[in-house]
């Protein structure tokens, strides 16, 4: 006997409303199947929650998101900043569909000059802030983070090796001949010394780079009257180095030390969020967001969520420049002031240098989203095209393809990339290590056996009531599945497949190389078809092969990381009860781990942290008798 489903809508609400307080808070709407479908803040709970109880008037999305609730959770806060900062957390973890969602929530790199060693270390960080010392960043991308840093270690000589690396060294290393490091691991320069340097790097970082740099040329020219040329002309190159970090930036800023700024803009029913960061009175990157919004929201509604998700988990700057005046400024300010510890100012410039970077902004958003657009609506085209060539009921929406790489069955990995009308969705893109003890090494028949087997085992178990990805609105089940091979591979698809006798159809695709591997050469195998050829330059024909080689990309990394990561196994790993802690005690001790192979009972057991014990078993590892 069927359960009845539960009653949803207006009347649901109004069995809350009148419990509620009229006090700050966070809501949480829930469907008939506990999902939750939309999370608010409200100044008053009671007040936002009536508003609900009648629908009418409301926005077409408001109705629908009250005609599917079904329960209604509540959280009270002290204040109504504690409530968007709540808000924002739980948006980001539950993902609700009515929400603005923050797609591409990636950490952004930051240059850590770290202080818990005599010698601090310079250093790129991405992440949780666990190790001591000053950070300055964000960065937008890697690629930024390391050309500064090359250009930091010409100017300021700081060393970017690891603690063990330092420890171990009797003399200067190649970073201290090609002048990038000052060399205190083997006392060519002294620890004070090298504090001034550490200093220098730290002012030139914080935006005080003036003082830095008349300093340096002070140096140069009371260097070259003393007649110490050699001295002279490395401060000259340490100039021209910091010369060469301002001039990266493609917008420098006189009046903004340290600013975030968002631009958004809205096309299609799609929305562009562009964020600047300016550090240092340098413009240190940008990176465009796709935020997921219903196209009848504002530009103002969505950069106001957008903001508050962004900051969830980082800490803001003293200024926020944007493109709109939201309607909560305040409030804002307040939240992100108590995240950061510290005043937060948020402006919404009207002319002026800020106003210029702003617009600046605003322009970068409209080109972003123009180029999306245009690469979707190719996608679209080209996922049409592989319906009508591959004889499918429907553009396929999700497109999974499958490639193994191993040398003689060595470290072996299977590789899954997916892609649709966005293009390939590198989030759900995923790695498999083959497993089975059964598979004879090189059998390419077995893995990609156990690859699938595994793969839809897993899919069919976890995705019985969830149907989408609700941060990207990509499907679970691929509608079209490449295989990297011709009829061999294909027949063992096929037994894997009527083994497992999937609840949802899927259209299974081998892709065999050309005669010589040629290009455009391409059969593809089909059941129920003869293996075919698509048109000689057909825009589908590159597409698929565009799949597949992003699948022999993917995969081939993934193995040549994996044989790497065996190849530099460190001897303390294979050691039970040898965890990162108690591995580092020793690195940091001995200065490597054949030294510490080396080591007697008596050394072992002086290292911090490693007990008599764990010594003696140290010892036997490395010591047993053949």
């Amino acid at each position: 006997m069927t359960e009845p489903t539960p009653p949803t809508g207006p009347e649901i609400i109004k069995a809350f409303v009148r419990t509620l307080p009229a006090a700050p808070g966070v809501y949480r709407m829930i469907d008939a199947h506990g999902t939750v479908v939309y999370v608010g803040k409200a100044r008053s709970l009671k007040s936002r929650v009536t508003n609900y109880t009648r629908p009418e008037g409301l926005p077409t999305r408001i109705q629908r998101m009250i005609a599917a609730t079904a329960n209604m959770e509540f959280v009270r806060t002290e204040t109504e900043s504690e409530a968007l900062l709540l808000e924002a957390n739980l948006i980001k973890r539950l993902k609700p569909r009515y929400n603005v969602l923050l797609r591409d929530d990636k950490s952004f790199p930051y240059i850590l000059i770290a202080t818990d060693h005599q010698a601090p270390e310079l250093m790129k960080h991405r992440g949780t802030r666990r190790r001591k010392g000053h950070y300055f960043g964000p960065f937008a991308s890697v690629t930024a983070v390391n050309r500064t840093i090359a250009s930091l270690q010409k100017a300021f000589l700081l060393r970017n090796c690891s603690d063990s690396f330092y420890a171990a060294r009797t003399r200067p290393c190649l970073q201290h001949q090609i002048k990038r490091c000052a060399a205190p691991c083997t006392g060519e320069i002294s620890i004070e010394g090298y504090g001034e340097l550490v200093s220098e790097a730290r002012e030139f970082l914080s935006g005080r780079s003036k003082g830095v740099r008349d300093h340096m040329q002070s140096e140069m020219n009371t260097a070259a009257e003393n007649l110490d040329f050699e001295r002279a002309a490395l401060l000259r190159d340490r100039l021209g180095a910091l010369a060469l970090i301002q001039s990266q930036g493609d917008a420098t800023a006189k009046s903004v030390e340290e600013a975030d700024i968002f631009a958004i803009h809205q096309d299609g029913g799609q929305f562009c969020v562009q964020v600047f960061f300016f550090r240092a009175f340098q413009n240190w990157g940008n990176h465009a967001f796709r935020p997921r919004a219903d196209a009848d929201l504002s530009e103002t509604e969505v950069l106001e969520a957008f903001i508050s998700q962004f900051y969830e988990s980082r800490t803001p700057p003293k200024l926020l420049l944007l493109s709109h005046q939201l309607s909560e400024t305040e409030l804002l300010e307040e939240a992100l002031s108590s995240r950061a510890g510290s005043r937060v100012y948020v402006q919404t410039p009207r002319r002026g240098e800020k106003r210029d970077l702003v617009n600046h902004a605003i322009n970068n958003a409209r080109e972003a989203l123009g180029r999306q657009l245009a690469e979707s609506a190719t996608n679209r085209s080209l996922l049409e095209g592989v319906a009508e060539l591959f004889g499918l009921n429907d553009a396929p929406r999700r497109i999974e393809i499958y490639d193994n790489s191993h040398i003689s069955g060595t470290n072996a990995v299977g590789a899954m990339v997916v892609a649709g009308e966005e293009g390939f969705s590198k989030k759900h893109y995923r790695t498999f290590n083959i497993k089975s003890t059964d598979i004879t090494p090189g059998d390419d028949f077995g893995m990609m056996r156990e690859v699938l087997t595994r793969r839809f085992t897993r899919l069919a178990n976890e995705s019985e009531d969830v149907d989408e990805d609700e941060s990207t609105g990509m499907p679970d089940w691929p509608d079209v599945v490449f295989i990297d091979g011709g009829a061999g591979q294909m027949s063992a698809v096929r037994g894997v497949i009527a083994e497992m006798n999937l609840p949802k159809e899927v259209v299974f695709i081998g892709i065999a190389k050309g005669e010589e591997r040629d290009a455009g050469r391409e059969k593809f195998f089909m059941e129920g078809r003869d293996a075919f050829m698509l048109p000689h330059r057909d825009p589908v024909l590159y597409y698929v092969q565009r799949l597949r080689d992003e699948a022999h990309r993917f995969a081939i990394g993934t193995h040549r990381a994996k044989r790497k990561k065996d190849q530099i196994k460190n001897p303390l790993d294979e050691i039970d009860g040898i965890g990162p802690t108690r591995k580092r005690a020793l690195l940091n001790h001995f200065g490597s781990a054949k030294a510490a192979a080396r080591a007697s009972l008596q050394d072992l057991m002086a290292v911090p942290g490693i007990s008599e014990q764990m010594a003696q078993l140290i010892y036997d590892h490395f010591n047993q008798k053949s």
